[in-house]
């Protein structure tokens, strides 16, 4: 039973059985009570302690993502949590509201710390970053993954043909989307192509408005994925490399490691010669240390470029409980200006299309 006596309460010796009240009583080690506040009101000990162990539960879990993603330690089935660090970083806000509500001095400078760093790794993918002073042509990259062959075809040669694009990555390329992207008209947008159409998730294909040389085919260790590839020859500009993109995807702790080998043998950007765009698949976000070392190459991710890089390339889309997570890329040369980037979905694939607007530098850069 909750006692609290007014606060002029005394102890009288004439009433030797009323029960001990105020400072004097808890002085005395007289009658207690099991209070949660004290006598002005003040929480106890025990619930202070308890409203501290609550904080740091609702810190730690930010801050050991935080130590996990900054350094670049994924691992295992951390490789798939760490694809939702935006999600995390908005999540590390509310730990640190819990702290400064309960005045709690220490938990509250942890959170600050988690959700400052975790928001100076996301932030800057919402800011457009200059852009090197190109004056060539405009190349228009469009990467779709077709789910073994599902995705809309006459969506596809649509949003070719409206966008007006001159380059056109396929990932899960089958024989059957091949015949009918032939059927409505592709050849006709695209003539030049370097395609490897398979059963299955493995077919690669690119599609080219100019022509394609150096053609050919790699195959990625573990799933098997193909990289079609070819250099475009464009008026105006110094040839540039285009891969199909499509590593392994790190779906389980057993496939981390193909993951891992195949987003390291993606052809690394070359600053000092042959322009490089890589379109496709990565099954990667900005947030993978191992896509973070391929950009380092030289590399700039179109959607990061013009402050779009948080928008969802993968869902999936179908009423599945997962947010969007940014994997499919357009990685474009450092001396390769981005105009724009939209990203559009692709009925009948789990995955949405990007199409990025480039400029090139002109033959004499």
């Amino acid at each position: 039973m909750l006692f609290r006596p007014p606060a002029d309460s005394r102890w009288r010796n004439e009433e030797p059985f009323t029960k001990p009240r105020g400072d004097r009583a808890r002085n005395e080690g007289g009658y207690r009570v099991g209070m949660t506040t004290g006598a002005e009101g003040r929480p106890t000990t025990g619930s202070r302690r308890q409203g501290t162990l609550l904080c740091w539960l609702a810190v730690t879990p930010g801050l050991a993502f935080a130590a996990v993603r900054l350094p670049g330690l994924e691992r295992s089935a951390l490789v798939q949590a760490v694809a939702f660090t935006p999600y995390v970083a908005v999540g590390s806000v509310l730990p640190l509201v819990l702290a400064l509500a309960l005045r709690r001095r220490g938990p509250a400078v942890v959170a600050a710390l988690t959700a400052l760093a975790l928001a100076i790794v996301v932030t800057p993918r919402v800011l457009p970053t200059g852009q090197p002073a190109a004056d060539g042509p405009t190349l228009r990259v469009l990467t779709a993954n077709l789910l073994a062959g599902a995705g809309d075809t006459g969506r596809l040669v649509d949003l070719v043909r409206d966008g007006r694009v001159d380059v056109l990555a396929v990932q899960e390329f089958t024989p059957d989307a091949q015949a009918e992207l032939d059927r409505l008209g592709l050849t006709g947008l695209l003539p030049y192509r370097q395609l490897n159409p398979e059963v299955g998730t493995t077919g690669s294909g690119l599609y080219a408005r100019f022509p394609l040389t150096e053609v050919g085919i790699r195959r990625n260790v573990g799933f098997g994925f193909s990289q079609a590839y070819g250099t475009l020859t464009v008026a105006g500009a110094p040839p540039v490399r285009v891969e199909s993109v499509h590593p392994a995807a790190p779906y389980a702790p057993s496939v981390v490691p193909d993951w891992r080998t195949n987003l390291a043998a993606q052809p690394p950007a070359t600053p000092d010669g042959q322009l490089s765009v890589l379109a496709g698949d990565f099954n990667a976000t900005l947030d993978h240390a191992p896509l973070r070392d391929l950009l380092d190459t030289g590399y700039v991710d179109a959607a990061d470029a013009v402050g779009a890089g948080l928008t969802g390339t993968w869902g999936p889309y179908d009423g599945d409980p997962i947010p969007p997570v940014a994997i499919d890329h357009v990685l474009v040369d450092r001396r390769i200006a981005v105009r724009s980037v939209a990203v559009r979905p692709l009925p009948g694939s789990d995955h949405r299309t990007v199409l990025a607007e480039l400029r090139l530098p002109g033959r004499t850069a």
